[in-house]
């Protein structure tokens, strides 16, 4: 177990299975030193465990929470390509999107649950750039995803 696993199962959590594509792409491709991860969506066992719009009919706590299991599955996409956790040397970038009501401006918030799970797990390697957007409507009518780019130590 890697030693970014162990800190996972310190906080009670486990790294899930890779999140199959939807479409015609990888999860996550290597260029270099750098993995960049696609979107990535809040899926457990397979499905969704909300839908909607953040601020209808879904809270703002639940989609904190919901991007929290968008860094799983990052984290999960980047190891299927890396190997080992431990080779992450930083996380450069996390960019978040949240499906958001009309009126709803608290997407960086909802953003901090990637972002702190990020920086539990690997500490100043997990301290990252970040965009946040609100945009109409995402894939499944998902609330959130995100994609990460991480840089890895050479072997």
């Amino acid at each position: 177990m890697s030693a970014v696993e162990a800190k996972l199962a310190e906080l009670g959590l486990s790294l899930p299975e890779v999140v199959p594509p939807l479409a015609a792409y990888q999860p996550a491709v290597q260029s270099g030193v750098y993995v960049y991860t696609a979107g990535q969506l809040p899926m457990v066992d397979g499905k969704l465990p909300v839908t909607g719009k953040v601020g209808a009919e879904v809270t703002p706590e639940e989609a904190k929470d919901l991007a929290r299991t968008c860094a799983l599955n990052a984290l999960a996409a980047v190891k299927s390509v890396a190997g080992d956790l431990d080779r992450v040397a930083r996380v450069v970038k996390v960019v978040g999107f949240v499906a958001s009501a009309a009126d709803f401006t608290g997407q960086p918030a909802v953003l901090n649950g990637a972002s702190e799970l990020l920086g539990a797990v690997l500490g100043d390697k997990g301290v990252h750039a970040r965009s946040a957007v609100g945009v109409a409507v995402l894939p499944l009518d998902a609330p959130v995803e995100v994609e990460i780019q991480v840089e890895l130590t050479s072997a």
